[in-house]
């Protein structure tokens, strides 16, 4: 069976709530790294806006974790009691399940997921994630809004995210496509393409990951609904 991929988003709408999820960036390390069976692992919080600033926002944070197959994920996800006590604290909650089409660069000195054999034609998703030198913050977060914006703007994207580990030097984007030709417009085009030119000129990074995934289901909602609902108005 090939690896899956999770990738869970959380929403807090009290202030008790928040100050929780801030404080399980630390404190949910043990309980992540004893779930059976859990491989790649990361806890994230999530930028303004957009998601694509360095400016977090209290009331969204992320769990992405890999998993030896699509039960095993699901049960896990389910029923491990970390994430139970993440459900329990959010008002609102979507996970996401994907298998790996492509994956390039490394993520804190890892591959963190293995591809499959297959391209996928249909709807997609896409993950980077970047270690930013310190030298070029400034530069590298002057971009950022002009991308945010036509990403915003774009009718395409079906959804959208910035998240991290840490503000400001770790960025992890993640998007959902209905297909590589519309993904690959907004890629190459305008302040996005810029800024890929940037990075690759004047090597703006320490360590960045490419991935593509094929989706297999999702659970809960997210603003509502589930985001994977509005493939099928695409």
């Amino acid at each position: 069976m090939p690896q899956v991929v999770s990738f869970s988003f959380f929403r807090f709408d009290t202030v008790r709530s928040r100050l929780w999820a801030f404080a399980m960036m630390g404190l949910a390390r043990g309980p992540m790294a004893r779930i059976a069976d859990i491989g790649f692992w990361k806890l994230c919080g999530s930028g303004t806006g957009e998601g694509f600033t360095p400016l977090p926002n209290t009331s969204v944070y992320a769990v992405l974790a890999t998993w030896p197959d699509a039960e095993t994920a699901r049960q896990q996800t389910d029923t491990a009691e970390i994430y139970k006590r993440y459900r329990t604290q959010a008002c609102e909650h979507w996970t996401v399940f994907m298998s790996t089409d492509s994956v390039r660069g490394a993520w804190s000195g890892k591959t963190p997921f293995e591809a499959s054999q297959h391209m996928n034609t249909g709807p997609l998703a896409a993950l980077t994630r970047a270690t930013i030198k310190p030298g070029i913050l400034m530069r590298f977060w002057r971009r950022v809004p002009d991308i945010s914006a036509v990403i915003g703007q774009d009718p395409n994207v079906i959804f959208k995210i910035g998240v991290g580990e840490v503000p400001m030097l770790h960025q992890v984007t993640f998007s959902i496509w209905p297909d590589a030709a519309r993904m690959a417009d907004f890629a190459r085009t305008g302040p996005h393409a810029a800024a890929i030119k940037a990075v690759r000129e004047e090597g703006w990074f320490n360590e960045e990951l490419y991935a593509r995934f094929t989706l297999l289901s999702d659970v809960g909602t997210w603003g509502g609904s589930s985001p994977l609902s509005r493939l099928e108005t695409t």
